[in-house]
């Protein structure tokens, strides 16, 4: 079996990006995306279609078994973990791949996500103190254990762009499970960077929902963090239950 792969290219620190078109045969109708990126730069002689040389195509990886999230990329034009697109799941002869959008290209497939971390941080999304769990939680913040922060989910994304004031469900996701287990007098401060930075911003498109890699109960944890921090509080001001 033959595929050709249609590459986003960017040499580091150059401003344009070009495609680049390569040839690449296979046996194993599994095989992943991210095994034949592997399998292209061991080449000792890499050529496109039109014969002019191929230099390592840059991308990353960590684990190869859909635990990490580094080898997210747009595979035909939908993000997704290269290592979790299998080959033959495409019917076109034809694969095209490219950088994340929504994220500064650093080189070829590679992007910078820094700006993941540094909205958590922002959101002092983290358990000062010793956890609270209580028996109701435990699916919700177990759900919120298993982020990625892979990135697919703001790529989609209508309301999200780097640097913006709403940061997404790559942070409501790990904020989901810190909730649940803050004590109430704790939640305080991370309720009021949970409205400013994810309830006012999200559109509820949902279009998040069934991107997900990790196939995570995206709006469950939104309903669930959304009474947490907005309807049961309001009501407990209100004087409510």
């Amino acid at each position: 079996m033959v595929v050709q792969f249609d590459i986003l290219r960017k040499e580091k620190k150059a401003e344009k990006q070009y495609t680049q078109s390569i040839r690449y045969e296979y046996e194993n109708p599994n095989e992943s995306v991210a095994n034949a990126l592997r399998q292209i730069n061991r080449r000792q002689e890499r050529k496109d279609i039109k014969g002019n040389p191929v230099s390592v195509i840059k991308w990353e990886c960590s684990c190869l078994q859909k635990k990490c999230g580094a080898c997210a990329m747009l595979i035909n034009g939908k993000p997704g973990l290269a290592c979790d697109a299998r080959l033959a799941a495409y019917k076109t002869e034809t694969i095209r791949l490219a950088p994340l959008r929504k994220f500064p290209v650093v080189e070829d497939l590679i992007v910078d996500r820094s700006i993941l971390y540094e909205n958590l941080k922002e959101m002092e999304a983290w358990l000062a103190g010793q956890p609270e769990l209580r028996e109701q939680g435990y699916e919700a913040a177990y759900e919120g254990s298993r982020c990625l922060q892979c990135g697919c989910c703001l790529e989609i994304c209508p309301n999200f762009y780097a640097g913006g004031n709403f940061f997404g469900m790559a942070s409501m996701v790990p904020v989901a499970r810190i909730l649940e287990e803050l004590n109430e007098n704790d939640r305080k401060s991370l309720i009021k960077e949970y409205k400013k930075h994810i309830y006012s911003g999200c559109g509820k498109s949902l279009a998040c929902r069934n991107i997900c890699p990790a196939q995570i109960d995206i709006e469950g944890l939104l309903l669930n963090s959304n009474a947490l921090s907005v309807w049961k509080a309001g009501l407990r001001r209100h004087g409510g239950v």
